[in-house]
């Protein structure tokens, strides 16, 4: 299951997602949002690690393609939601690889994973990524770059997935430069203040790393 912002993704660009619909990680904790119901009448399947709400499958996606293959009885999908997982899989290149195979030609993985986040567990918390790292995770997919976005904790906050990812500049010339006056003037006084021994464990960097997720769509090969 996936945050708010997520779920809007996913809600703003359901004519792009067909099923049959996987889930990775599906279990309902209380504090995501379910995609099931965005589409009514789909073979819809959520697969967890773990028994529990909207889980229709306990497996683990790191065993060999074999058993996966036999588990889902050799269905392949048009659309796989990975959102908010990969980074608690001790074996994320052998998930990756697993999560490829399943896919129908041309279906698509929509897959969401942290920059830059807090420590969390569930059951554990491995890594972090950019975009480059998950093109190696997928190697067989292209990645649509108008699907890339990146997202932070602020609900409907959602930024380029660029050279910028993630940072905050301390530094008003760099937000003037991008045309945001505004910032340009708060990271001014922001200086003021450094320069006045206020806020040092804020303002004593060039830039600050915001909660970001990065969000992308691979497509597999027709």
């Amino acid at each position: 299951m996936g945050d708010l912002n997520q779920y809007h993704y996913v809600k703003d660009h359901c004519s792009s997602f067909t099923g049959p619909f996987l889930e990775i990680g599906s279990r309902d904790y209380g504090t995501t949002w379910n995609m099931r119901p965005l589409f009514p009448g789909q073979q819809y399947i959520g697969v967890d690690m773990s028994e529990g709400k909207s889980v229709d499958l306990v497996f683990d996606l790191t065993k060999p393609f074999k058993e996966v293959d036999q588990a889902f009885n050799g269905v392949r999908f048009n659309t796989i939601f990975c959102l908010n997982v990969m980074e608690h899989c001790d074996q994320p290149f052998r998930m990756a690889e697993n999560l490829e195979a399943l896919l129908a030609p041309g279906g698509k993985i929509y897959i969401s994973v942290p920059f830059a986040w807090k420590f969390h567990g569930y059951p554990s918390d491995y890594w972090r990524f950019t975009q480059e790292g998950v093109k190696k995770l997928f190697p067989g997919l292209d990645f649509d770059n108008d699907f890339s976005n990146t997202t932070t904790s602020r609900i409907g906050e959602t930024l380029p997935l660029n050279e910028n990812l993630g940072r905050i500049f301390m530094s008003g010339k760099t937000h003037r430069k991008n045309g945001h006056y505004l910032r340009g003037l708060s990271a001014d006084i922001l200086k003021i203040l450094r320069k006045l021994g206020f806020l040092r464990w804020l303002t004593g960097y060039r830039y600050v790393m915001a909660p970001t997720m990065i969000n992308m769509v691979g497509i597999r090969p027709e």
